[in-house]
């Protein structure tokens, strides 16, 4: 009784901490800050959080360094990652409330006990009364309205920035997950080293999430071949030049990390149960996170698999709102924590 008093005080905030970006839900209020998940830091001081220090990227002097404090789905800085987390929690929570908020956070599959003590000891310092810990894979299938408590299989391909999660879930846990350490940075990077091998043009990390967003596909949708014009670095004169980069080259550079994710699935088919294998022909698989996006991926997953592949309705915030789902019912945000 007295937790449900406290309740009505306090803006419980659920976090889904991602490699790419980091979306706060507050209780009441649905999402409330989607920002990068960037760190820029002169002299020890951090100076920049979020969007502010995204826009830094690459274009910092020797005195600032912009650090993105995860890093393939795993914690690589604990103590930025602590300070981004207190910056986050400290934005969008009302002071003015006099009860310290509930936490719940997403965090990859693939998370150890002592970074799992790291997101809970950042979660406190800034003022949390209770946390919790909910995988992405549980918290994105809750996001994209599986039936996940009933005894029947459920399959979700979580695709975020570091890692792509797969999970085979029934009645509140998670019968097979398999995680690989290829996401939306790695296609990024693909981009990257693709067009420096092909043009002699070298780009930053920016310009190439731009071309997978603008032009990027796995699977050709229609006769059309779209282009971007893009602008970089010539590195056999060193000067500042323009290119024109075309979709089929893009999906030809996406190619590898979408065989990985495929494969990461067919992995995961096979080692699922008969009797989930069933529900999962019929009910078929459902994509979530940033990568879900890349146009033609349901397609060719589909291809490939034979089975029915839908994209989550909103992919990027389908585990903040599957983590906000559950600080609403206590019992399944119980049963589903780690």
């Amino acid at each position: 009784m007295f937790q449900n008093i406290l309740g009505w005080f306090s803006n419980d905030l659920a976090i889904d901490l991602g490699t790419a970006n980091t979306l706060v839900f507050v209780k009441g209020r649905g999402i409330v800050c989607n920002e990068p998940s960037v760190v820029a830091v002169q002299k020890e001081k951090v100076i920049a959080v979020g969007i502010e220090a995204q826009k830094m990227l690459g274009k910092t002097p020797a005195n600032i360094t912009t650090i993105r404090p995860l890093k393939d789905g795993v914690i690589a800085d604990f103590d930025m990652a602590g300070e981004m987390l207190k910056y986050f929690i400290r934005k969008v929570h009302n002071r003015k409330s006099f009860i310290s908020p509930r936490i719940a956070i997403g965090v990859p599959s693939t998370i150890t006990q002592v970074e799992q003590r790291a997101v809970k000891d950042a979660a406190q310092a800034s003022g949390a009364r209770e946390i919790y810990l909910i995988e992405e894979s549980m918290a994105a299938a809750i996001g994209a309205g599986l039936p996940i408590g009933e005894p029947s299989g459920n399959m979700i391909v979580d695709i975020g920035g570091g890692t792509t999660d797969v999970a085979v879930i029934s009645l509140h846990g998670v019968v097979y997950s398999k995680a690989v350490k290829t996401g939306g940075d790695k296609m990024d990077e693909a981009i990257v080293n693709y067009i420096k091998r092909q043009t002699k043009i070298l780009i930053g990390e920016r310009t190439a999430e731009l071309i997978k967003r603008t032009i990027g596909s796995a699977f050709k949708v229609d006769g059309e071949n779209k282009s971007i014009d893009i602008k970089g670095r010539d590195l056999v004169s060193g000067i500042p030049k323009t290119v024109t980069v075309h979709e089929d080259e893009i999906r030809e550079a996406l190619s590898e990390s979408v065989s990985v994710i495929i494969n990461t699935i067919k992995v995961a088919l096979e080692n699922t149960p008969p009797e989930l294998a069933s529900d999962i022909v019929d009910r078929g698989i459902v994509l979530a996170g940033g990568g879900a996006l890349l146009r033609g991926l349901d397609l060719l997953l589909k291809q490939e698999t034979g089975l029915p592949v839908t994209v989550a309705d909103d992919p990027l915030c389908a585990v903040v709102n599957g983590v906000g789902k559950v600080l609403d019912e206590l019992d399944i945000l119980r049963r589903v924590a780690l």
